[in-house]
């Protein structure tokens, strides 16, 4: 087991490599260098020999897979992708944008989610660029971007609306509750739902199955995929979406939503 960057676990079993996001004390929330250190550890498995199935997860059930962007830091309610002068990653997509370029366009290798517990904003965006999703019973997953008064980022605004249609895509983003992971499994969010006690054996399972076929065949099919999906500018949604959610967030309402989340109370909205 190896670290990398600010909580990433990185550990190869055979085939399959499984990154595993661990910052279990803040419910595995998003910082720059655990995000732009799990698109590193992407990258650089989509180019490992070694490598021919991904597993992203949080760890074990009972624990959260990703509970979004980190909000606790300072500037969080300014800018949910800040960069220090001395960050060297100057892509304006951002780290979160970067999820999807890196999970499905530049990986052309099988990602699978495996969801253990609480899948947040930024979370459920990052289990909805993997391949295949495998939800622990217990697991619940809810947009958060309308409850902090802001639009999706992570690509979830194209992976969600390319998995589920136009409709069923707003009424997820719009639904304020925690959607349970068997009704997230009847929505089309996650692929399967597995007992808690049997989640660590089903992903590997699933892993080792796909780790097994033709490594050629599997690559291929993926590209074929994704090239079929992709829409006519990719990057520029992206793009679109950094600046929509930097502007909700630092709207009136964004600054509000943000400080209701902390005070736990009902947020006033004033459309400003």
């Amino acid at each position: 087991m190896s670290m990398e960057g600010d909580g990433l676990q990185i550990h190869q079993q055979g085939a399959v490599r499984t990154l595993t996001l661990a910052r279990a004390a803040r419910k595995n929330a998003l910082t720059p260098a655990l995000g732009w250190a799990l698109v590193a550890a992407v990258d650089a498995a989509a180019q490992a020999d070694a490598v021919r199935v991904l597993v992203i997860t949080g760890g074990e059930p009972g624990g959260a897979f990703c509970s979004g962007a980190d909000l606790a830091r300072p500037e969080a309610g300014e800018d949910p992708n800040p960069q220090s002068p001395q960050d060297q990653h100057l892509d304006d997509i951002d780290w979160i944008g970067q999820f999807l370029l890196a999970i499905r366009v530049r990986c052309d290798k099988p990602v699978i989610a495996a969801v253990n517990g609480v899948a947040v904003g930024a979370g459920v965006a990052l289990a909805l660029c993997a391949d295949l999703r495998i939800a622990a019973e217990s697991a619940m997953l809810h947009p958060g971007y309308i409850r902090a008064g802001t639009s999706p980022d992570g690509g979830l605004s194209w992976t969600l609306t390319t998995l589920l249609g136009h409709e069923a895509a707003l009424r997820f983003l719009w639904d304020p509750r925690m959607v349970p992971a068997p009704e997230a499994q009847a929505r089309g969010l996650v692929g399967s739902v597995v007992p808690d006690g049997d989640f660590s054996a089903v992903v590997a399972q699933e892993a080792e199955r796909l780790a097994a076929l033709a490594p050629i065949g599997v690559r291929q099919t993926k590209r074929l995929v994704v090239r079929a999906s992709l829409g006519a500018d990719l990057e520029g949604q992206l793009r679109d979406e950094l600046a929509y959610v930097r502007r909700g967030l630092s709207s009136e309402d964004g600054k509000e939503a943000v400080r209701a989340i902390f005070e736990k109370r009902t947020p006033t909205f004033h459309g400003r």
